[in-house]
């Protein structure tokens, strides 16, 4: 009799399944869903600013395609605080309600957004740069990667048996001044990877990125060189680039001031958190004019000619506390946005005009050190880390395929450049996509809000002159009150508001308020806000206030 034969079949591995809802054939607005054992979770939650489309609104991550498919992640895990990685967390997270773990800048970061909305703040949690967690059926590290921002990490995630690498956003500096420089040990000890989701942002450049090192040196030769005012624009979230100018104004001789809420909010975080000793005492803003020009640098917003930023109203004469002229100038600290080419054009158009002299990327390209691997940094990491498939992310789709060559080159198998909404399987077998889902564009007013009911007194349907609906939460201070989070302002079938000038007059008449009681100081408020508007528009609406005490966001 023949002995009997058994077949042994290969234990079944679930695969890890991916959907990525935003950063696949663009640059910005990030998020990655990673699925295992039908437990999901979500890295990072991003937006874009949409210059393209008429008032520059707000583009976020579609979440039709998870909610269709029965998906709401049980974690959201950010890699590092850009815009384009947490932009959006506020908008999304209330369809999800699950933890959100961050690094403290970026949990502080967070902190404020939600305040502004109106959310808990409970759910954000923070994890150092090297500590590991487990939600589900995945076990997570954050390990550290220099970046354009503190505590940039990239997330070694564990499901099964497989180990992914989601790098987030990276470079390799060896002078990043903020933070410390990469540990290769650390990422050898990590080979070989299953599977790496790599930054595709700078893979068509060949060489290496310049370090932020180089970039401070460059800004101080510059400011040498230049006789008036200096305005430096970067990205507000750029805090290497500040401690950049900070010692190059040390160096000069200069006296640095800040220009634009979201530079002042990152400082005010990233301070509170120690990331700017180098910092001296700041100049307010408006006492700019006391100051001779040749001891003067501005680090304001607008680099990439946002409408509302803080060097465009420079540039169009309106700012209430400081004009250009000529023999003053503005350095381009930041390479344009893929899609920002024509309103930065617009907006250097303006400056020449007022005879400002410019520096940029074109001129003086050494101002600017990109926070992205070129390629020889990315076949660096990849030789400690000796991946076995790679699939690009983070970029257009120029950007991806040459993240493919380079991988190929490196024996590593990349068969796909994913698009947004594209149902991916990682098993045994490598990478496929299981499905694709379209993902129409998701767009988000900047500063709309629902009118409260009830805000003052009854409104009458048949006012002729429109309605101002203005909610403000505030908290107390030592000479008066201040606003905690965006204007929260909709102007219904009232003249033009100019919302800039209105919140910075809003922000000073605050801070003068003597008031014990929230009535005191609506009470108090109302007639300079009726007086201030009666002088600037020609048809005086009806104003409805509500004022919302708010606790100050802690950082810890």
């Amino acid at each position: 009799m023949d002995p009997i034969r058994v077949t042994v079949r290969p234990r079944y591995r679930s695969p890890v399944r991916l959907l990525p809802l935003g950063g696949c054939g663009e640059i910005g607005m990030n998020l990655t869903l990673y699925g295992y054992a039908d437990e999901w979770i979500a890295v990072d939650c991003g937006m874009m600013i949409r210059q393209d489309l008429p008032g520059t609104p707000l583009q976020v991550p579609n979440l039709e395609t998870p909610k269709a498919l029965g998906i709401i992640p049980r974690a959201l895990l950010i890699t590092h605080g850009h815009e384009d990685h947490i932009g959006a967390a506020a908008w999304l997270w209330p369809h999800w309600q699950c933890p959100i773990y961050a690094t403290p800048l970026a949990a502080g970061l967070l902190r404020l957004k939600f305040a502004e909305h109106g959310l808990s703040t409970e759910v954000i949690q923070i994890v150092e740069p090297g500590e590991a967690l487990q939600t589900g059926p995945f076990s997570l590290r954050y390990l550290a990667l220099p970046h354009s921002i503190p505590e940039s990490c990239a997330l070694l995630i564990t499901a099964g048996r497989y180990r992914l690498l989601h790098t987030g956003d990276w470079k390799l500096d060896p002078e990043p001044l903020v933070g410390p420089a990469l540990d290769p040990e650390r990422f050898r000890a990590l080979a070989p990877i299953d599977l790496l989701v790599g930054d595709s942002t700078n893979a068509p450049v060949p060489g290496h990125s310049a370090s932020e090192g180089d970039v401070a040196r460059a800004l101080a030769t510059t400011l040498a060189e230049c006789p008036g005012r200096v305005v430096v624009s970067c990205f507000a979230s750029n805090v290497a680039r500040i401690v950049a100018v900070a010692r190059a104004a040390r160096q000069t001789g200069r006296r640095i001031s800040l220009m634009g809420r979201s530079m002042e909010r990152m400082v005010g975080v990233a301070r509170g958190l120690g990331y700017l000793e180098e910092l001296p005492p700041l100049v307010p803003i408006h006492d700019l004019g006391y100051l001779p020009p040749e001891e003067v640098v501005v680090i304001a917003t607008g680099s990439q000619g946002e409408p509302r930023a803080a060097l465009t109203r420079l540039a169009q004469g309106r700012h209430p506390h400081m004009e250009l002229a000529e023999g003053d100038s503005v350095i381009f600290s930041a390479k344009a946005i893929p899609g920002n080419e024509r309103p930065i054009k617009r907006l250097k158009t303006r400056l020449r005009q007022l005879g400002v002299a410019l520096y940029d990327e074109f001129n003086r390209p050494s101002l600017h050190a990109t926070g992205h691997p070129a390629q020889e940094e990315l076949a660096t990491l990849y030789r400690w880390l000796k991946p076995r498939h790679l699939l690009p992310v983070h970029g257009e789709t120029l950007h991806q395929q040459a993240h493919r060559e380079l991988a190929e080159a490196l024996d590593i198998r990349a068969p796909l450049a994913p698009l947004n909404g594209d149902m991916l399987r990682f098993d045994a077998r490598g990478l496929t996509r299981e499905a694709r889902h379209p993902q129409p564009p998701c767009i988000v007013s900047q500063n709309a809000v629902v009118a409260h009911p009830g805000l003052d007194d009854a409104a009458d349907p048949r006012a002729r002159r429109g309605r101002l609906y203005l909610a403000l939460p505030v908290t107390a201070t030592d000479t008066g009150w201040t606003r905690i989070g965006r204007l929260m302002l909709e102007n219904t079938g009232a003249s033009a508001l100019d919302e800039d000038s209105f919140s910075d007059w809003l922000d000073e008449t605050l801070d003068t308020i003597a008031a014990d009681t929230l009535a005191e100081l609506r009470q108090r408020l109302k007639p300079r806000l009726l007086a201030w508007l009666g002088e600037r528009l020609q048809h005086l609406p009806e104003v409805h206030l509500q004022i919302m005490a708010a606790e100050m966001p802690t950082y810890g």
